[in-house]
């Protein structure tokens, strides 16, 4: 049990109805959840204002109400705290409750557009290489040292953000790598959380259906970096132009990594093969397993983090070499009849892009490249057109198809994305509705030695329509597929 007074420190509170000085058993902003003597903190969202919910979260048992609003009748035996934000107030008594546990760690926040998975799991596989207690919380799973949990959201709520902290603390991990999404941060969810560290991959466009326009997407990246302390590290990609943005008001340690300009932690790509990529890093050669230029900037933020947070060069070299694709991002094989398929969870212009240009660059030409792709349902419009105009310019083959249509027609969807097509490329593309018949489809069209992209998904193990997810697996899906044509 907690003190509601100890809770509420460093809350932003405008006023306060009731006694401070009682014990609560938990903290809740879903009025479902609540008990008795427990804390309801009413939030306004998109989709439902908690506000809505006060009387019922009181009926079943809590005794302290934080809110923006007051409601019109109030309970005697309720304590009412009235903030400025409850979503802030919200992030900091989560942070308060379990008692700071990231100040218990190193927790290094990874942002941009992409990369964030892969550089935050494979800093994740490394350290706990090398030796170390280590916690991951990412898009695809959370880990408390060994220990592996599901994740819904790139950056979950600031409760689950703030037990598995306190969870990793009592177990003793040393590093936690964090992906902190631009929702994360509008939202947040990251407010009183202690970084050691922050990473800026890269920005491109993305989350226009939530972020107005993209100064507003990028800002929100940048307020990360203005919170970090100055006792902490800031670590950005020298090669993009947003880089300098990001540290214009940070106070913590500064340090840039790049590939085409001069940075603390520079690569050059000596080989770029299907079976990886011999790098130079710091006038160090190294192989590594990962695949393309953009795992090239991956592996050089990974090195800057290892020598940041106090790894020897040659140890982390040496760990880097073993490190294998993480699921869904670039991960391939080859079938019996020397069809290779590329699954990837390419789902913005850039990232779609950027695997394309690889594959291109790695590939003789005399094979096929026959690229499956679709766009989400319910997420920024204006990129279906500028990922079907990419798809077709860089693909000898393309079906459009479902990604995640959630509420919208799957239908309308693709046809948005063929007005990005220019017309010297219509005759490149199919449109397939269905997305296990296109990635069939694309199996059935495919010779020896041809290529096969399947992007959007990535490590996705379902398809959401209508609200319902239904389990969808594209690399065993496509695995399949390419069995049974071998028959």
């Amino acid at each position: 049990m907690k003190v509601l007074k100890d809770i509420l420190y460093k809350v932003s509170i405008e006023s306060v109805i009731g006694n401070t000085g009682r014990t609560i058993a938990a903290l809740h902003y879903d009025s479902r959840n609540v008990g008795k003597n427990d804390v309801f903190i009413a939030i306004k969202g998109s989709a439902y204002d908690g506000h809505e919910f006060i009387n019922t979260a009181i009926s079943q048992g809590v005794s302290v109400v934080v809110c923006q609003e007051l409601p019109f009748e109030l309970v005697d035996s309720v304590t009412y705290v009235v903030v400025l934000s409850s979503s802030q107030a919200l992030a900091t008594m989560a942070s308060n409750y379990y008692e700071n546990p990231s100040e218990n760690l190193k927790l290094i926040g990874i942002t941009g557009t992409n990369g964030k998975t892969t550089v935050a799991t494979l800093l994740y596989e490394l350290f706990k290489n090398a030796g170390y207690k280590v916690g991951l919380i990412s898009t695809v799973k959370i880990m408390v040292d060994s220990k592996r949990y599901p994740t819904a959201h790139t950056t979950p709520d600031s409760l689950v953000i703030n037990a598995f902290l306190s969870q990793m603390s009592l177990e003793g991990v040393d590093f936690c790598f964090m992906e902190v999404s631009s929702h994360g941060i509008h939202q947040h969810r990251i407010e009183g959380l202690n970084f050691a560290g922050g990473v800026f991959t890269n920005l491109t466009q993305d989350h226009l259906d939530y972020h107005e326009t993209f100064s507003e997407y990028r800002d929100v990246k940048k307020s990360f970096f203005d919170r970090l302390p100055s006792t902490a590290f800031a670590l950005v990609n020298g090669d993009d132009k947003n880089s300098s943005v990001m540290l214009q008001n940070s106070k913590a340690k500064q340090y840039y990594y790049a590939l085409k300009s001069y940075a603390d932690f520079r690569t050059q790509i000596l080989e770029n093969q299907f079976r990886g990529l011999l790098l130079k890093i710091n006038d160090n050669e190294i192989w590594a397993k990962l695949i393309g230029s953009f795992n090239a900037y991956n592996l050089t933020a990974i090195y800057g983090v290892s020598e940041l947070l106090g790894l020897k060069s040659t140890e982390a070299l040496r760990l880097m070499s073993t490190l294998d694709n993480v699921n869904g991002r670039f991960e391939y094989f080859v079938s019996d009849t020397n069809i290779t398929t590329i699954i990837d969870y390419a789902h913005t212009p850039d990232a779609l892009k950027n695997v394309l240009e690889t594959i291109n660059s790695i590939r003789t030409k005399n094979e096929t490249l026959i690229t499956v792709v679709g766009c989400g349902g319910d997420r920024d419009k204006s990129k279906r057109p500028r990922m079907a105009h990419i798809a077709s310019a860089l693909s000898t083959k393309i079906i459009f198809t479902s990604d995640n249509p959630r509420s919208e027609n799957p239908d309308q969807i693709i046809s948005e994305m063929e007005g990005g097509v220019e017309a010297q490329n219509f005759k490149k593309t199919i449109s397939i509705t269905n997305r296990k018949q296109a990635i069939k489809t694309a199996c059935q069209l495919a010779e020896p030695n041809d290529i096969i992209l399947v992007a959007g998904k990535g490590h996705e193990t379902y398809q959401e329509v209508n609200g319902i997810k239904s389990e969808f697996n594209d690399y065993k899906i496509t695995e399949e597929f390419l069995k049974q044509l071998k028959k």
